[in-house]
């Protein structure tokens, strides 16, 4: 897996993209899993979007950002952006509308849908509760997920309630999985706009994918990209390619929890 460095400058970027879905073939999924605040990562979702929606090989666009059973299928390209919001049930205080609009709208306006995929919040208590979550992931990445969320929240958290938030987790992944495979088509790609740590091959999306699906999905059939706003070039084996973007600054969100 190389690195593949965006442009810094917004009217390069369409080129650029361009260039990297060539390298990509045409997958049936294709997953970018962000680093949300990073605003280079929502202007590559838009220049993806576009790029593929102008080919006429987008099939159809599904968010993290959105409850899943939320769509702009009924929506017109002239649909407005308090329609669009209002059809996918948006949620601004989680998801800046001034950062998503634009990749939103793409979709909309080149009459591709766009769906929710996230886990529905009334779901989540009984999620919370329930056991069976547990067996989605092998243990030696149940373990890992649990290490991860002790380490998201600062070692804040206490141990007992590592499990419930892993099930939700798990069952967000699920969700997402399942609206990638209800939207599959045989000649399109079906798009997955969600944070890195979703795109994951070992413990994310695509694991529970090739779960429904009773079958390994290999690239080019399903392609997860890492964007990483860092100069670090490193390659993750959980992804199958990287794509940097410029550095954000750091924030240390761990001060605000300790405090």
């Amino acid at each position: 897996m190389g690195a593949d460095t965006a442009p810094a400058e917004a009217h390069r970027l369409p080129a650029w993209v361009q260039a990297r879905l060539q390298n990509l073939g045409q997958p049936r999924w294709l997953l970018l899993g962000e680093q949300h605040d990073a605003a280079q990562h929502q202007q590559l979702h838009a220049a993806v979007v576009t790029a593929l929606a102008a080919q006429g090989t987008l099939a159809a666009i599904v968010l993290e950002m959105a409850e899943r059973g939320t769509q702009t299928t009924h929506l017109g390209p002239d649909a407005t952006e308090a329609d669009t919001r209002a059809a996918l049930r948006w949620n601004t205080r989680g998801w800046p509308w001034e950062r998503y609009g634009a990749l939103v709208m793409a979709g909309v306006r080149a009459g591709v849908p766009v769906v929710g995929g996230n886990l529905p919040r009334q779901q989540h208590a009984a999620v919370m509760h329930d056991p069976r979550w547990d067996d989605r992931l092998p243990p030696d990445q149940h373990r890992a997920l649990l290490r991860a969320i002790d380490e998201g929240h600062c070692h804040q958290l206490p141990a007992n309630q590592w499990p419930a938030m892993a099930r939700i987790q798990i069952a967000r992944d699920d969700a997402m999985a399942a609206t990638l495979l209800a939207w599959q088509h045989p000649t399109r790609t079906v798009l997955l706009l969600t944070g890195a740590q979703h795109a994951r091959r070992d413990r994310g999306v695509p694991l529970h994918l090739a779960r429904l699906l009773g079958r390994p999905l290999p690239a080019p059939q399903l392609i997860s990209v890492e964007l990483r706003a860092s100069h670090d070039a490193t390659p993750d084996p959980a992804y199958d390619a990287l794509w940097l973007t410029d550095p954000v600054p750091p924030v240390d969100h761990c001060a605000a929890l300790r405090s």
